[in-house]
């Protein structure tokens, strides 16, 4: 099994987020490991949040497990039902389908990093919790829409 020598891997940061959403990501980066890697699969992303930035904005997936583990600092889980302060080895899964919004807030003074694995469905809707908007991912392509099917075109 090869080695993924994190140093070369690109860091990616900002967002595909429209405006004013990507802006909200600053202090957001994160490390592709499966990509890094040939997966094709699954995504593995190690995420790191710079204090006071925010994961994503708070969402659930219709097709896509997701699953997080804490691995340095102290990370906010942020869900329908609540907050839970997570910390390095404490971990979180969201089945697709779960209409169970969630992201991560670091609202501590220092990074906090966590591992993201998710499945790579073909297809994939994600509504966003606290906003009108929606994402439909295929063939790499995002198409932003309001949670009644309309393009999106601005917050309203």
């Amino acid at each position: 099994m090869p080695v993924i020598d994190t140093s070369i891997v690109p860091l990616k940061t900002g967002s595909i987020y429209p405006s004013p959403y990507a802006e909200m990501m600053a202090g957001r980066s994160s490390l592709r490991l499966g990509e890094a890697g040939g997966l094709t699969q699954f995504g593995v992303n190690l995420v790191t949040l710079e204090p006071g930035a925010l994961s994503s904005l708070r969402h659930w997936q219709l097709h896509e497990d997701e699953f997080v583990m804490v691995t340095e600092g102290e990370c906010t889980l942020v869900q329908d039902a609540g907050e839970t302060v997570m910390r390095p080895g404490d971990c979180a899964a969201f089945p697709a389908g779960d209409p169970n919004g969630h992201h991560f807030v670091n609202r501590t003074g220092v990074p906090a990093r966590f591992l993201v694995i998710g499945s790579k469905a073909p297809r994939e809707v994600a509504t966003y919790s606290d906003v009108d908007l929606m994402v439909e991912m295929q063939d790499g392509r995002a198409r932003f829409t309001y949670k009644d099917g309309t393009e999106f075109a601005g917050p309203r």
